[in-house]
């Protein structure tokens, strides 16, 4: 039991290293310790604010993103709107064209059909007169074979025209 209940001596010289021991430690040690200790919280204090300055931004860039990729959507409809605007009023041309276009060949076919009657009518005159006076030429020439007749035909003539 000896072991258990230390000796007077023994520790007044466990109490004395003691004290030396800590003020050796105070005045040597515990001022670089509690410097690096509070060198250490300060950098874990830094590094938690540039974490949290860090989600900042990227939350503000993420705002930023939907914000652009909103824009990016809504000029993409914009011009897909207008592409379609276009197309649709350069099909409405393209239509309106065709019929104008169309509506005048129709009336130039109209109008040369026309023209090919009026002179359809001019030759077919022409040759009726042609064929009037051809057979004219011969009833008159079989009529008037003979001297009596054509005398008789001459008469007549002068009889009915009005000479003035």
């Amino acid at each position: 039991m000896d072991l258990l209940t230390p000796d007077l001596g023994l520790l007044f010289w466990q109490v004395i290293v003691f004290l030396g021991l800590f003020f050796i430690l105070r005045a040597f040690a515990w001022k670089p310790i509690t410097d690096s200790l509070n060198e250490r919280e300060n950098n874990i204090q830094s590094a938690l604010d540039l974490a949290e300055k860090t989600r900042l931004e990227m939350t503000a860039l993420k705002a930023d993103n939907e914000k652009l990729l909103a824009q990016a959507r809504s000029e993409r409809e914009a011009i897909l709107r207008g592409a379609k605007e276009t197309a649709d009023k350069m099909l409405a041309d393209s239509r309106d064209k065709a019929e104008s276009e169309g509506k005048r060949i129709l009336e130039q076919a109209r109008e040369s059909m026309q023209n090919e009657r009026q002179a359809l009518v001019q030759q077919m005159k022409k040759e009726v007169v042609t064929l009037s006076l051809d057979i004219a030429e011969k009833v008159l020439r079989k009529e008037l074979s003979d001297k009596t007749a054509q005398e008789k035909l001459v008469t007549d003539l002068v009889t009915n025209s009005n000479l003035n």
